[in-house]
């Protein structure tokens, strides 16, 4: 499978990066960078081991999918032959807002 990161995704990573790379180390800040993106990439060969997001099971939202990378929930879709990633999120915040603000608007 494919795997593409929505712009959404894209600038998740990137924020990530940065609040790590003021916060603390430019090292931890490209550590993190590299292990994010390469658990995103880990779905090409096995994008069915995700489990559906609780939040948005409790709602009957299943196409949705998430791996985590401690602390954070990497939150994607199976389209066809191809794996999109849509948001990569700290679990430490409000999941359930975020999730509704970013997956479930039209």
């Amino acid at each position: 499978m494919k795997v593409n990161f929505i712009s959404d995704a894209e600038e998740d990573l990137l924020s990530i990066y940065k609040f790590v790379y003021i916060n603390d180390s430019e090292t931890h800040a490209e550590k993190l960078f590299a292990g994010l993106y390469n658990k995103c990439l880990t779905l090409k060969d096995s994008a069915d081991r995700g489990c559906i997001p609780p939040e948005l099971k409790r709602i009957g939202i299943s196409v949705f999918r998430e791996i985590i990378l401690k602390p954070y929930r990497i939150i994607y879709q199976v389209i066809d032959d191809s794996v999109f990633i849509d948001c990569i999120l700290d679990g430490r915040r409000d999941i359930q807002t975020l999730l509704q603000e970013r997956l479930l608007r039209s």
